[in-house]
């Protein structure tokens, strides 16, 4: 008996701090709410958002979002992968996966890309990325699109807004 019970702590307090390492599903507006999904990784992001000058539809110059260029760090701010077109993040650890986004919501503060919830339509490898089934894109600063600069004598040019994200990986 004495034995059993040992061995049922022991496993408690083995477990626990695994538990204690999985992030917290944040306060999210109910469109950006998963279902059935938990996340199991923590992402901080720093890079840019690219934006071309051209004409839209109506004919006016604007600036288009073309990609993002980011660093994926861990929670400890090492280094672990790359986020790129697609929307891509890749792992140094050999595990890719795309995204496509499924429901955007107003960032908190003002000239901020959106937060995003995206679905993975593709996956390869084995790495930490490779399980998710969707990814969130919270905690957003910056990226969003220059507010003025685009013109005919500017079209075709290229601009590089710095931002930082979250981004939370769920299976």
């Amino acid at each position: 008996m004495r034995l059993t019970i040992l061995a049922s702590v022991s496993a408690a307090v083995l477990m626990e701090p695994a538990l204690a390492q999985l992030p917290a599903m944040p306060e999210l507006p109910p469109v950006l709410r998963p279902a059935d999904q938990m996340v199991y990784l923590e992402v901080p992001a720093t890079g840019v958002q690219i934006y071309t000058c051209g004409k839209n539809d109506a004919g006016a110059f604007v600036w288009t979002f073309k990609a993002p260029e980011a660093q994926l760090f861990d929670t400890q701010k090492r280094p672990i992968g790359k986020h790129y077109a697609g929307p891509t993040w890749e792992g140094s650890d050999g595990g890719k996966v795309i995204g496509a986004v499924k429901a955007n919501t107003p960032a908190p503060s003002p000239n901020t890309i959106p937060w995003l919830l995206l679905d993975v339509k593709a996956s390869e490898g084995s790495g930490h990325f490779s399980p998710a089934k969707s990814i969130l894109r919270i905690a957003t600063v910056g990226g969003a699109a220059p507010a003025q600069g685009c013109s005919e004598a500017q079209a075709g040019s290229e601009a590089r807004v710095p931002y930082s994200a979250t981004y939370l990986f769920l299976r």
